[in-house]
């Protein structure tokens, strides 16, 4: 397995930044705000660097256990804050948890998927540069980003089948719960297992098929994963076996390790492991320092 651990800047002990050390900073505002749904969630929010374009960008997707009552898109405002400075469009999304009337199957996720599509539909209104995507997704997000690359492999029979989803040409992992399967199986992780059940919904055979990434695989996009050492939120075993098993099946993916680092860092600006994250973008969208 590829594997890259980022040396430790100090041998002092770890306090992990908590939710509040990061909203407590000020909040940079996006440029603008679509819909693309009548839903109170399904919007997405645009942020613009200055300068004509066409502006490279990434589509981000939080996370928050799939649930709307813990997290919403604002949350990445600071990482996508900091995107924007760097001169590097984002396309913040958000969707229906399954807490809230439509989420679960399918809502969740053809909401994440019309509004990812909408990227290719208000491009040029934008002026953003389609022709290299970059998906990164935090926590639960980082499933439904890695899930997002992979949509193309849907069988037409799936309710979440689309002709023509927006082609994404990296993805990018920040804490991820990128296997539905064995996040139902694990009781340490921090969103427990009931809610996958409501995730993935019922009365289908095979509930996995067309929802959990490794049944897509091999995805054919290069995927990076990258997590904190010290994540009390997301077991690091979830990132390994991912790893390894996206490998096995011929797809390039790479796993970063942060040591002296929790989960709410990897959204962090200023922290090593988005400096690190931040690092893997802009190489992925050729835009190298």
């Amino acid at each position: 397995m590829t594997s890259t651990t980022i040396p430790a800047a100090s041998a002092a002990a770890f306090a992990p930044l908590t939710w509040d050390d990061l909203t407590s900073r000020p909040r940079p505002e996006a440029d603008a705000t679509i819909a693309y749904g009548d839903d109170h969630m399904q919007k997405v929010d645009v942020w613009l660097p200055t300068g004509p374009g066409p502006h490279p960008v990434v589509l981000m997707v939080h996370g928050g256990c799939w649930q709307t009552r813990i997290a919403d898109r604002s949350i990445m405002d600071w990482i996508a804050g900091d995107l924007r400075a760097d001169g590097i469009a984002v396309w913040n999304i958000d969707y229906r948890g399954v807490d809230r009337v439509g989420g679960g199957y399918p809502g969740t996720f053809s909401d994440a998927a019309k509004a990812a599509d909408q990227l290719t539909v208000r491009a040029k209104e934008y002026s953003l540069d389609t022709s290299r995507v970059v998906a990164v997704g935090h926590s639960a997000g980082g499933h439904l980003a890695l899930w997002l690359a992979g949509r193309a492999k849907l069988p037409a029979g799936s309710p979440l089948h689309s002709t023509a989803p927006l082609s994404i040409s990296h993805v990018i992992s920040l804490g991820g719960l990128p296997d539905l399967e064995a996040t139902a199986a694990s009781p340490d992780n921090g969103c427990g297992t009931s809610v996958v059940q409501k995730l993935v919904g019922t009365g289908r055979p095979d509930l996995y098929a067309d929802t959990s990434v490794p049944r897509l695989f091999p995805l054919g996009v290069p995927q990076t994963l990258v997590n904190g050492r010290e994540d009390r939120i997301i077991p690091y075993r979830m990132a390994t076996e991912y790893v390894a098993r996206a490998q096995a099946s011929g797809d390039r993916a790479d796993l970063i390790t942060v040591p002296s680092t929790g989960h709410v860092e990897l959204v962090a600006p200023g922290t090593a492991a988005w400096t690190e994250a931040k690092r893997v973008i802009r190489a992925a969208l050729n835009r190298p320092r």
